[in-house]
Formats: C-alpha cells, structure tokens, sequence
C-alpha cells in the first residue's frame, strides 16, 4: 500500500489504537489492519481533486504501507530473553535487506529495540504498568542504499498489560468505630474501602471483595460495599465494652490466586441508659448531733449506677437539714430518700422504673448548748442629754438544755468598741455610761454576749442597736454662703430672694418663724414676709439702688423653732448691690465695685477708655514699622576688611522714617501731649509708663511747658536709644506758642446737653446699657445738686 500524504500517516496511530483496543476486548475483526489501513487510503484518494494527469499518475504507481501485527507488552515479564512486542512492515520491503527500520520516542534504545531489517521490536527490560501504562513511539522506513525515507514517519502506542501483581491495601488503617449498645442486628458501624494499584478496566485484578477473618458472629461485613454491621441483638456495654475485629480485602473477586490485605477495626460500645440507679443498702441509720448547722450535710447516701455519664447522673431528695433539731423535743428521725435518673431514654422502659429508694433513720445526739437570745436582735432607744446611768433596755438569754444553768452577760469589746454603755452581768440591764448627743451620733451599735455559768465557753452574741432620741437643744439659723444680691432697678415689694433657716435638732420639733428684731429701728431700705413653709421673703422697701452710693447692706433677720422649748436666734445677712440682666440675674459685680469705689466721674471714665484706644493704636503702629525695618538691606554687604573696599550708599539719614517717629503736633500744642504718638523704638517705655500715660490721660489736660525744655527731653530720649539706626538724622521742630487761636475741638469741654429721656428706661433695654443708664442717673444727680 502506497502512503503519500502527511494526512494518511496522521491516521495511523488511530487505526493502530483502534486494532489494540479490539483485540484487548476480544472483539478483533476478520480485517486486518494492513486491509483497513489500504481500503481509507484509497477512500481518501478517490475523495482527492486535481490534475487528471497527477490522478492518473497515482493509480499506476505501486502502493505502499505500513504493517505491523502486535503493539502491547505484559508488564514483569522475568524470561531470559527480551520479551517479543511486535513487527514492522513495508510493503516497500522485499526481502532484500534494502529496507532499514529505525525506532525513535519513549523508551526507544533503551527499553525497546527494533531489528533494522525484520523490523521485530523487543521489550529488553521488566515494566511495571502501575509506574508507567503506555509508550509512544515512532516508526521509519528508510532505503539502506539511497537512505531516504521508503515510508513517512508513524506514530503508534505500545501499551503495557496488567497483570495481578499489587495486593488491596488499607492505607489509613487501623481504624475505630462505636456503636450505642442494645442495637438492632444490622445496625451500620463502620465502612471500609480498599485500593488496589492494578487497572481496574482489565481483568479481575482489582475486583476486591471484602470478607471478617475476625469478630464473628458480633459483626458482619458487606463483601462487596465493605460495610460493617452488628451481628447479634442486645449487645450489652456493662458487659463487654471493646471488640477488635480484622477485615480482609481479596482481588481477582476472591477467586484462588488472588492478592489479599487486611486491616483492623476496634469497635467501642457507647453507653445507654438501660440500667436503674440501686442502692447498696434498703437501711441506713445515721447519728446527727442536735448543735449541727441549720444548711449544711449531716451524711452522705449515694446510689450506683453501672451506665456513666449523663445517663448515671441522678436526683436525691432529703438529704440536709432543714431546721434546727432539739434533743429535748425529739431524739429519732425516719426518711425515705429516692434516687431517680435525671435522663430517660423511652426505648428502655420496659426495663423497669430508673429509680430506687432506700429508708434512713437519723438519731439525734444529745450537746451541751450555748445560752439562746429571746430575740435575734434588740432595737432600743434613749433621750439624748439623759444623765449617766438612764436605763436603757434589757436583754434576755436562757440555756436550752434541761439543766437550765444560769446566764451572765457582758458587752463584746472585740473590734468597734463603744465605751457609752454598761450591762448588768445577772439581769442584762443596759444603761448609759456618758451624756448622749444625737447631733453628734443618732445611732449606736453595740455586741452583748451571754455565757453559761457552768461551762464559760459556750457563748452567744446577738446585736443591740440604741437610738438617740432628740430633744430640742440647738436653736435655729439661716445658712448663707454668699451675700444676697441686690439689683439697682429693684422695684418696691419686689422679693429680693427667699431664704430657710436650718436647726440641728430634729425638724419634728416644729415648724420655723421669721421676723425682724423687734428692739432695732424700722429697716427703711428692705422688710421681711414669714411665708409659712419654713421659709421668709427679703422684699425691697424702695424704688432702685445705687452700687455707687452705697454697695452692702446689712439686715438682721430673727428665726425662732417649734420645739420644746422654744428657741431661737438672730442672723444678719450681708446683701451688695449690683447691676442685673433682664430677669434678676446678676452680673459680675467686683469689676463695678472696684470702678465705684475708685470715685472716678463720667468725665474719666470716657477718658480712660479713650487712653486705651491710644495704646492700641500705638501698638499696631509699632508692629507695622518693625515689619518694615526687618525689611532693610544691609549697609556694609561684604564680610571682608573694609580697608579694601569702597561702600557707596544713598542714604540721607533717617529720612521719612525718623521724621513720622515724631508728632510735630506735640510740639505746637503741649497741652495735647496726651494724644502724641510716641516712636515705635521706645514703645517698651510707653508701657512701664502706663499708669503716668493713663493719669495724663484722665486728666486731658497738661501744663505748659517750654519748647525748650521738651527739645531737651527728645534729646535726651534718642541718646538713650540703642536701637535706633546708626546713621544721622535730621529733625526740625516749630512751636506755634501757647494760645493758639484754634484753641480745642475736644467735645468734652463742651457743655452737656439736657437729656430728652427718662434715665430710668434704660434699664428695660436689656444688659449692654445699664451701665449707661447708671452713667446717666449719675450725671443728672451732679447736675441737679
């Protein structure tokens, strides 16, 4: 057969795969390869378009092709020869030796060799198909003489066939298992899986079935599934808790011959409740003496349980103490104590009850107790100021026991002792030892013990408290921490603050009074209203208040108290005037009281305001020509020696700088040197002069003095000025004399206009201008006087 197309050599390896796979199955065909390998070559040729000529020249070569026979090898092959894979055939080859074969691809020269001329390949070496199942090769046919190529290159696979060479393993094993006891047969325990390294799509090698060397009739296993089951009903845990069981895996489906493997299984019976609590014993007797503690166990009756766990826990019931048990009333108890399962399980019911019960009998035993209180706990009370030795109260102890020995008592001086209390030893009288003050302590607490006289250490405390009762001994007052604040527009009969009165005493004395002293002149400016809730009113008896006349006032104001015997006293309450903000809320008085007590008239206050505004401006000034100096260039740029160079610069000494340091204006008019501007490099001057500035200020007005004199002064100034540049400068003064015809435009030498409105309407604008309606109100009381 003739191959002349790439196309056709492709189809080879698939046809080769396809013989393989039909003989491996037993389903080869009457046709050979060789035939099905020609009838697709002429199908394809038939199928092909083109030159007549070149179609016609194809039907009259010869064809030619590839044959080969056999193209799979069993792996471990252990025979003394090389182990015989197939052949290669041309039909090129005529038997004459011209044609050579040559094998390239896996394996090739290695593990698979070829004859040259018969074309035969043998396996030179044992495969293992679980490392490596197939081998792609490739075949070519060559002229030996020409050494060209006969037949195009072809591709083919030689597979490796398995054989039962690996044993079914259990990689992960041992393994363990549980199951509840008390299953059903069948219950599912366990799976288990095999492997086996053989192919599973040839032949039986890895067909394992599964079969229990181990642990029957307990359990079984599927052969085919490898599940394990329970093999008999009622397994019970208390009985045996632990199996161990060996499961084989066997290949070629358990047939003689195959491989087999095994792995073991331990099984764990979990617990159920199948089992009732029981009592070692149906009696039990048990000594209690009568001084044991209310609360706390007298013995301890436990039940068994053979489950564990959650399914053995249990409830009792009578097992402490409830009350205090008394030998002299009763010397025997009888109990019945049950224990029952707190957790059921219906399926086990019919088991029986999980409970069980047991009769306990408990023997009081006969002590020696201490003495007992007839009360657990005494309140008593006493007037204070009583004299020493007032009885206070008693207290009572007797023995419980039938010999009815006799008591004493005495007062516990462990820890907090207090010392204002005795106790009568026989009787239990307890009586003051010193004078009591309730305002001092309302409530004492003390410990009376009592002891047996025949046995001293049986001993019993219980808590006496006393309380001091009051009686009316402190007189009241009114408690004030700050004055009173008084607004200047007060209006009369207007409440000036409501005050209380405090007393130390009891308030169950009675109720407070309020008046003024009877033995004092009428109070012109404020009165006093009793308001009959233990409070008094302080009301004003005038229309407005002047903080600048008059600031404090004093009033006295008498409190009396309800008590027995009546008692009272008188306090002075010290109220400032100040100004207010709508709705009687006070300012800041100290600012106004320290502008008040200083005297000073309108005239000056409007003065000192506008000094400040001088000083302001004076120092932004400041702050502008600093900026602008720093802004200065050097004179001397160069570091070097001044002898060796030449500096030329433009400056004419202080300039416009120096000359607006000055306010010429000063010297023209000495009398407004108040408002000069003063230069910015003594400005540090101006401030430690401030109080000076400030009084000039007020004043507005100076002396004169001579031109001469204030020349001298500027002089005097820029000599001592360190700071100032460097460079000469110079200024020029002119004095246009004193009694200038311009004379002063201040306005605060004009005469005051008469006001158009009531000064006291200015208090209803709100609190940005009371202070000018004070100023007002001043201003027209100087005018009128």
């Amino acid at each position: 057969m003739r191959v002349s197309t790439c196309a056709t050599a492709r189809l080879c390896p698939l046809l080769i795969c396809l013989y393989v796979a039909q003989r491996s199955c037993g389903t080869l065909s009457q046709t050979s390869p060789i035939k099905t390998l020609r009838n697709l070559n002429q199908s394809q040729s038939q199928n092909q378009t083109g030159n007549p000529e070149q179609e016609k020249d194809q039907h009259n070569r010869p064809k030619r092709g590839w044959i080969w026979n056999q193209f799979y090898v069993l792996e471990e092959h252990i025979g003394p020869e090389p182990q015989h894979v197939g052949k290669l055939h041309s039909n090129s080859d005529k038997g004459d030796g011209s044609v050579h074969y040559l094998l390239s691809g896996e394996g090739a020269g290695t593990i698979f060799i070829i004859n040259e001329v018969t074309g035969d390949i043998h396996a030179t070496k044992s495969l293992d198909r679980e490392k490596k199942s197939h081998y792609v090769l490739h075949a070519q046919a060559i002229d030996h003489l020409t050494n060209r190529a006969v037949e195009p290159e072809s591709e083919f696979i030689i597979k490796v066939q398995d054989v039962n060479d690996n044993a079914p393993k259990f990689p992960d094993g041992p393994f363990k298992a549980s199951v509840p006891e008390m299953a059903d047969i069948g219950t599912s325990v366990f799976q288990i899986t095999a492997t086996d390294a053989d192919d599973p799509t040839y032949g039986n090698s890895a067909r394992i079935v599964y079969s229990i060397l181990q642990g029957q009739p307990y359990f079984s296993v599927d052969p085919k599934t490898g599940i394990i089951r329970t093999g008999l009903a009622n397994m019970d845990r208390e009985s045996r808790e632990f199996y161990s069981i060996i499961i084989q895996a066997k290949d070629m489906a358990g047939q003689v011959g195959g491989l087999s493997g095994s792995t073991t299984i331990n099984i764990t019976l979990t617990d159920v409740n199948d089992n009732p609590p029981r009592f070692p014993q149906k009696n039990y007797q048990l000594y209690v003496p009568e001084s044991a503690q209310v609360g706390k166990a007298v013995g301890k009756i436990k039940a068994n349980d053979e489950d564990f766990g959650i399914n053995a826990e249990m409830t009792y019931s009578v097992l402490s103490l409830k009350m205090t048990l008394d030998y002299e009333k009763k010397k025997a108890y009888t109990l019945q104590i049950e224990g029952v399962n707190t957790h059921l399980d219906s399926r086990f019911s019919h088991l029986g009850p999980f409970k069980d019960t047991t009769t306990l009998k408990i023997i009081i035993g006969d002590v020696d107790e201490a003495p007992v209180f007839s009360m657990d706990y005494y309140i008593l009370d006493v007037y204070e100021n009583a004299p020493i030795g007032t009885e206070v109260g008693t207290v009572t102890a007797q023995d419980p026991d039938s010999t009815k020995s006799a008591v004493r008592y005495a007062i516990d001086k462990n820890g907090h002792v207090d010392q204002n209390f005795n106790i009568d030893v026989s009787s239990g009288l307890i009586t003051t030892k010193h004078i009591l003050d309730r305002e001092d302590v309302a409530w004492h607490n003390i410990t009376v013990m009592a002891t047996e006289v025949d046995n001293p250490s049986l001993v019993t405390y219980v808590p006496v408290t006393v309380q001091v009762l009051d009686v009316n001994d402190n007189m009241p007052y009114i408690a004030t921490d700050s004055d009173i604040i008084v607004c200047e527009s007060s209006r009369v009969g207007q409440v000036i603050q409501i005050v209380r009165a405090t007393d130390k005493d009891d308030f169950a004395n009675g109720r407070f009074s309020f008046s003024l002293p009877g033995d004092l002149p009428v109070n012109p400016n404020f009165t006093l209203k009793d308001n009959e809730d233990n409070s008094a009113s302080i009301m004003s008896r005038r229309r407005g208040f002047s903080q600048a006349e008059q600031e404090v006032y004093q009033l006295a104001v008498e409190v009396g108290d309800g008590g027995e015997p009546l008692l009272s006293s008188t306090s002075t309450l010290t109220l400032r005037v100040c100004p207010c903000q709508r709705g009687g809320r006070a300012r800041v008085c100290q600012a106004q009281a320290f502008l008040s007590s200083a005297g000073l008239s309108t005239g000056a206050l409007v003065a000192i305001l506008l000094c400040i505004i001088i000083l302001l401006a004076i120092v932004v000034l400041f702050v502008t020509l600093r900026s602008k100096k720093t802004k200065k260039e050097p004179l001397i740029i160069s570091e070097e020696d001044v002898r060796e160079n030449v500096v030329t610069y433009d400056d004419e000494g202080g300039g416009e700088e120096d000359t607006e340091a000055f306010d010429i204006t000063a010297l023209r008019n000495p009398s407004a040197v108040g408002e000069m501007k003063l230069r910015r490099d003594v400005l540090f001057q101006a401030w430690e002069a401030g109080a000076a500035v400030g009084a000039s200020c007020v004043s507005l007005a100076l002396a004169d003095e001579d031109i001469n004199e204030i020349i001298k002064q500027r002089v005097a100034v820029a000599d001592r000025d360190t700071r100032g540049p460097p460079y000469d400068s110079l200024q020029t003064y002119a004095y246009e004399g004193h009694g200038s015809p311009t004379g002063s435009i201040s306005s605060l030498d004009l005469p005051a206009a008469q006001s158009e409105f009531d000064s006291s309407d200015l208090d209803e604008w709100g609190p940005e201008v009371h202070t000018l309606a004070r100023l007002f109100r001043e201003s027209e009381s100087k005018q009128s006087q």
